[in-house]
């Protein structure tokens, strides 16, 4: 069997071509999507790491090319399994790689993650963050647009563009929380500070965030003063678990606790408890997972390129962490088909982008970035992920000063 017959088999992709490096053929002639065997290297790094990780890896390196639409090569690959190969097929594999003779070990891309210490300590925690925020303000600036959010926006229609989405998302935050002029707002995992600015700028909030990527908070601060928010936001270099400030009207989690780890959700959310007041709110913003009847595990890909010790949870899981620390919890919402569409939009950024974001960090991680965010997308395409907004009130009392029905509808455009 030649490479193109192999590797058409192997991944059961119906409507794509491959195209093997040994000039062989596969699938149907001149598809929407081809898939480029181009070096043996490819089958090395295949059988190093048989799956997932081996194909990321062999794109990364340039060793695999896909030509035509990403997105939706991944709708017709599907879940790739190769680590679930049967017996004639393995013996193909390593007869072509011997045939070849490339059984040769390869070592993994530099680009890879590979964080040290205890997991989720202090430390390990702030080399995984700055493994995938510390890259370039600049690559982020072109992927997220002026919004500078790297989160789920919402879309108020489907016409809408990416910042208008982003917009909403931050006001619909907002008014979830219930801001108004004067309040104080801590943002935990703030990013380039999105929603601290808005909340200053559009509410009159005093907010404050917190961020472990030295690169965010420099540019958030810069972008604070720029906009003259200085009086009322701040961002500042912290982990979250060394704010010293309490009693706050609101905390916003947006996109951080996909970072805490699930035996860390307990005292997680205790401490975000803690640091409101009687009656304050909190809106815990994170992608989940459809089942907790199964145990997580992050793919290869994911973990060593993109989130290393990320992890994520089903809603239920967060709803009942979140009471045991003391919250009520008053509403919750997955929207995970606007995370799709945002995803679709920074992809677009991406290739319009495509020769300053490869100057600017190399060809290596634009690809990995390329990779990343098509995945994602189809992951939010087919329910594999999903993003929950769920909002929390600690009691005053037994008093929520809750409104009798939801008030944060955003208004329709």
């Amino acid at each position: 069997m030649r490479l193109a017959e192999l590797f058409s088999r192997t991944l059961k992709a119906d409507g794509i071509e491959f195209v093997g490096y040994d000039g062989s053929r596969s699938g149907p002639a001149g598809a929407e999507v081809r898939i480029e065997i181009r070096s043996p290297f490819a089958l090395s790094y295949l059988a190093s790491a048989p799956g997932e990780l081996g194909l990321a890896r062999a794109y990364v390196t340039g060793h695999i090319e896909v030509v035509g639409d990403l997105h939706q090569a991944f709708h017709l690959l599907g879940d790739i399994e190769l680590g679930e190969l049967d017996g004639k097929t393995k013996l193909e594999l390593i007869g072509l790689l011997a045939k070849h003779r490339f059984w040769w070990p390869v070592s993994p891309p530099p680009q890879e993650a590979r964080p040290k210490g205890w997991r989720h300590s202090k430390s390990r925690d702030a080399q995984a963050i700055s493994h995938h925020y510390d890259v370039s303000n600049r690559f982020y600036e072109w992927v997220l647009g002026p919004s500078m959010a790297y989160t789920c926006a919402v879309y108020p229609t489907a016409e809408a563009s990416l910042e208008t989405a982003q917009f909403t998302k931050h006001d619909l935050v907002a008014r979830k929380l219930g801001l108004t002029e004067g309040m104080r707002l801590l943002d935990v995992g703030c990013g380039w500070g999105g929603m601290v600015m808005h909340a200053a700028e559009h509410y009159g909030v005093k907010a404050l965030g917190v961020t472990l990527s030295r690169s965010q908070a420099e540019w958030a601060q810069k972008a604070i003063v720029e906009r003259g928010l200085q009086d009322l936001a701040e961002v500042r270099f912290m982990d979250y678990r060394d704010v010293p400030e309490t009693g706050f009207d609101a905390v916003s989690s947006i996109g951080l606790t996909e970072h805490i780890g699930g035996s860390n959700l307990p005292s997680y959310f205790s401490s975000l408890y803690g640091k409101l007041r009687d009656g304050g709110r909190l809106l815990n913003h994170c992608i989940t997972r459809p089942s907790d009847s199964f145990p997580f595990k992050a793919g290869g890909f994911i973990t060593r390129y993109i989130f290393p010790d990320g992890e994520l949870e089903g809603p239920g899981y967060l709803m009942s962490r979140m009471n045991d620390a003391g919250f009520e919890i008053r509403h919750s919402e997955n929207i995970r088909e606007h995370y799709a569409k945002t995803l679709g939009g920074w992809c677009a950024n991406l290739d319009e982008h495509w020769e300053e974001a490869v100057e600017e960090v190399g060809l290596p991680k634009a690809r990995i970035w390329r990779l990343y965010l098509a995945a994602c997308q189809w992951g939010f395409d087919v329910n594999n992920i999903q993003l929950h907004q769920i909002l929390g009130v600690k009691l005053d009392g037994t008093a929520s000063h809750m409104p009798l029905r939801p008030d944060f509808e955003p208004p329709q455009a």
